[in-house]
């Protein structure tokens, strides 16, 4: 391998696998806007708080994350580090779920167990495959530069009976519901799925939709964390993986 390969580094690849474990969750955690603590991640992670205090130690000595009181973030080094960590883990999944054939869920565990692994090279040469995107397949923004050039969206729980909509992301916080991702994926509701609201209930909790593999029902908070655009958006906001040859 020659010594360019050898030594360029993408952001957050030179951390502990365990690093960059808490940094992605800090990023995915922190996304809506929300006062994150050790412990909360700890929590996601499955590892005691003192374990997730004495990594945050960690980071916050590298300058990676600030501490104020119990509440944690990004800095903007972190944020950068973070993002590339996002990044394989998107890349991995478009491979797990497009090319290899997994289903969402099962995707984002294994992205999990490669994104650490995946050297320099590998990235370029995964990214030039699956055709450059900007979006993990869920549709959330690989880094912040996508997500300005992005519109946000609003909520599927929001639209009203009779309108249509177009399935744009199904957000981070939905993608911590295994359960949620594969009756989604089961029912076509992915991003770019066209989808008509029959009927919506505050009483029942729910709201029925006609979707590409017809009539889905979700709870009204489930519906909150998938995102859509009113009407029939534009086919270049949702990335598609190029045929192979």
């Amino acid at each position: 391998m020659s010594s360019a390969h050898a030594t360029r580094r993408t952001p957050g690849q030179d951390l502990s696998e365990a690093a960059q474990e808490y940094l992605l969750a800090l990023r995915v955690m922190g996304g809506g806007g929300s006062r994150i603590s050790a412990t909360q991640v700890g929590r996601r992670l499955g590892v005691s708080p003192q374990a997730a205090s004495e990594m945050f130690r960690r980071l916050v000595a590298d300058g990676l994350v600030t501490s104020e009181g119990h509440e944690l973030a990004l800095t903007d080094a972190g944020r950068t580090a973070a993002d590339g960590i996002f990044r394989r883990h998107a890349l991995c999944e478009w491979l797990l779920t497009e090319v290899i054939g997994l289903g969402w869920a099962e995707s984002d565990i294994e992205a999990e167990r490669l994104q650490a692994a995946i050297s320099p090279r590998i990235e370029a040469r995964l990214e030039e495959l699956l055709g450059h995107p900007e979006t993990c397949p869920h549709g959330n923004p690989i880094d912040v530069e996508a997500a300005r050039r992005r519109p946000a969206g609003q909520p599927l729980a929001e639209i009203l009976a009779g309108e249509r909509a177009t399935i744009y992301r199904i957000t981070e916080e939905a993608e911590e519901d295994a359960g949620l991702l594969s009756y989604l994926e089961a029912r076509g509701l992915r991003p770019g799925a066209p989808i008509t609201v029959l009927a919506r209930s505050e009483s029942l909790d729910s709201m029925t939709l006609d979707g590409p593999l017809g009539r889905a029902t979700l709870g009204l908070r489930p519906a909150g964390l998938v995102r859509v655009l009113p009407g029939t958006a534009d086919p270049a906001l949702f990335h598609r993986v190029p045929p192979r040859a």
